[in-house]
């Protein structure tokens, strides 16, 4: 499938069809923060049971510029029922709809990611309408995604439901990603306030951010969406991120596992 750019053609296939690609996928440069350590475990099942679901873009170079994973969740359609903890629930769920044999009819987004040096290039919009591309084709009548806005990092303080209802004049979303969510057709739906969840001894955190973690209490790290939690005589950290769960309606009913 191609993707028109500036400059040079691109194009996205899948794991399912270039399983060669999936280090490459895994290890694309990324603006990811070095704390966010999904589940290793959960990831690779992913990767090997619904490979057709993760997208990877090249360029004319045959090289890595941006991804797209997603997984195959059953969901009733209503709001409400969107788990609170969003990122880390969908990966389970995926993996409890699969093998309960549950009718998957929703694709879930979990990460749309672009290598720094060609995000002038739109590419996160173009991946995100490849992503809804593949999800029609592949018959699913929605998608689904617990998005994290780009820009809430520089508000750690302000909560994620003030942040995520900030608007321009225009009535679009002032943070940057939620707008172009919203402008490919997608619903803000509520916020997930528990979307993924990161613990560590204050040796890793020091490690992950080279900040001194000396003292107790809400920290604000670089890159994270809220404060970090500190507890120096217990000798950890935690860090709960929150997301925004957006809906796209696509056209069609799943028809594939």
């Amino acid at each position: 499938m191609p993707i028109s750019t500036v400059g040079s053609e691109l194009h996205v296939t899948s794991l399912a069809e270039r399983p060669d690609l999936e280090l490459a996928m895994l290890t694309m440069e990324s603006s990811w923060p070095a704390y966010i350590r999904p589940d290793p475990t959960l990831i690779h099942w992913v990767f090997e049971r619904h490979a057709q679901h993760q997208l990877v873009v090249l360029d004319d170079e045959n090289t890595v510029v941006a991804r797209a994973a997603s997984v195959p969740l059953a969901w009733d359609g209503e709001p409400d029922t969107l788990p609170d903890t969003g990122w880390d629930e969908a990966l389970r769920q995926c993996m409890g709809d699969t093998y309960s044999g549950r009718e998957l009819n929703t694709l879930c987004a979990m990460e749309i990611a672009v290598v720094p040096g060609r995000k002038a290039q739109n590419l996160s919009g173009q991946a995100l309408e490849a992503l809804k591309d593949h999800g029609r084709r592949m018959g699913y009548g929605e998608m689904v995604a617990p998005v994290r806005p780009s820009l809430k990092h520089t508000r750690p303080q302000l909560s994620m439901g003030e942040y995520a209802e900030r608007t321009r004049p225009d009535g679009l979303p002032e943070d940057p990603w939620l707008r172009v969510h919203v402008r490919a057709g997608g619903q803000v739906l509520k916020v997930c306030p528990v979307s993924m969840t990161i613990s560590g001894s204050l040796s890793q955190w020091r490690d992950w951010t080279e900040l001194p973690f000396d003292t107790s209490g809400p920290v604000d790290v670089p890159g994270a969406l809220s404060p970090v939690v500190v507890d120096v005589e217990h000798d950890h950290a935690v860090y709960i991120e929150p997301n925004v769960w957006v809906r796209h309606r696509l056209s069609g009913r799943a028809q594939h596992a």
